[in-house]
Formats: C-alpha cells, sequence, structure tokens
C-alpha cells in the first residue's frame, strides 16, 4: 500500500505499507515523526526510516525508496468510484457519514471498513471519494520482483480494514480522533490518496 498524502498534520509525504508472502509486515516512513504517527495507529513487524518519493504524472505513479522501486498505471474510474463522485465530497469525507456507510461497505467491498478503532483506542474514519483502477504494476522490493499484478487475497492485516480486494487507487480523507488529558479529545484529518493490490504475496499498489 503506497499512502501519497497532501494535507496532513505532518506537512505531506508519501510512505509504504508492505506485506510480504510470509506476513512479515513492513512501513516505510521518511521521517522519525511519520514512523512515531503511523505506527501509533497501524501494526507493523519491522518499520523503517528512509527516503520515500511518489511522483505522478498524469496516469503514472513512481515510488521510489532504498527499499522499494515500484510503477503503476491508473486507468479508469471504477463504477464504484462513480458513486463516490456523486456524494458531495464535504459530505463523502465526514466522519458522520463514514459511519453511516460502514454497513454497505462491508458488502460492496469485502474486508474494507469505513470507520473503527485503530491502535492506543484511536477512532478512525474514511471518507472515500474516488476510486480508479491498477492496470499494469512493475517493481522490486529488497532486490525482489514483485510479480504480476493480482487480486489482494488474503487481505492486507496493518489494521482494522484491509484495501479493496482489486488493485486501486483511492482518494480519501482520514479522521482520526486521540484520547487526550482528561478525556478530551483531539481530531486529525489527512487527505491524499492510497493505492493497494497484491504482487507475488506482496500487499503494495
Amino acid at each position: 500500500m503506497v499512502g501519497r498524502w497532501h494535507t496532513t498534520p505532518l506537512g505531506s509525504f508519501a510512505d509504504v505499507m508492505v506485506e510480504t508472502g510470509a506476513g512479515h509486515r513492513v512501513l516505510l516512513a521518511p521521517t522519525e515523526d511519520v514512523a512515531d504517527y503511523v505506527t501509533s495507529t497501524y501494526a507493523f513487524d519491522e518499520v523503517r526510516v528512509e527516503p520515500v518519493s511518489c511522483r505522478v504524472d498524469g496516469s503514472s505513479w513512481e515510488v521510489r525508496s532504498p527499499s522499494l522501486s515500484l510503477d503503476l498505471e491508473v486507468g479508469s474510474r471504477m463504477p464504484l468510484g462513480w458513486l463516490l463522485r456523486a456524494v458531495p465530497r464535504p459530505l463523502g469525507a465526514s466522519p458522520v457519514w463514514a459511519r453511516l456507510v460502514d454497513p454497505v461497505a462491508r458488502v460492496l467491498v469485502p474486508g474494507v471498513r469505513t470507520v473503527g478503532t485503530a491502535l492506543e483506542g484511536r477512532r478512525e474514519f474514511y471518507g472515500a471519494t474516488d476510486l480508479r483502477r491498477v492496470t499494469s504494476m512493475a517493481g522490486r522490493f529488497d532486490g525482489a520482483a514483485l510479480g504480476g499484478l493480482t487480486d489482494i487475497d488474503p487481505p492486507c492485516r496493518f489494521g482494522f480494514s484491509s484495501t479493496p480486494r482489486t488493485p486501486s487507487v483511492t482518494t480519501v480523507v482520514t479522521t482520526v480522533v486521540t484520547s487526550a488529558a482528561r478525556g478530551a479529545t483531539v481530531t486529525r484529518r489527512s487527505v491524499g490518496r492510497a493505492g493497494g493490490s497484491e504482487a507475488s504475496g506482496q500487499h503494495t499498489p
């Protein structure tokens, strides 16, 4: 899974979550702050802090880090993407909408949830506003070829929700509500795009 985040409490950045065929979960994070924030929300077996870049040119994505080299092509909007686009963006990105559509999302996109509890008791909401198909992919992780593009099966295990089974890029607003001192809450919102697919048992866009 590649995250290309435009607006976050930590600024804009790219990160990558990889699950190998053996089930080993690796986070590639560009800074210690990003690594600390992501690992307080999602579960990993290994964390690597290293430069991560994601360059987008039209329909082409180029993702690079010392551990990963990945190139992918994004295709047409999927039927569910058209439905998401029909919802006014402020509503579609809101936690209220995420609560309402969660039962529907579980049926339409098995393995995907739009609301749930992450690590440290954080409440997380996913407001998806678009969905496009990934049509081709090539890359290497730790020097090994990722193999061909295929469905995500079994689901990835970083948090309470997996990605859609079909390799795709989702435009999403993620809202994380954390507990603060004396019962107060702190809400953090991140806006970006996330891609997911599986190649030779490794989860990556």
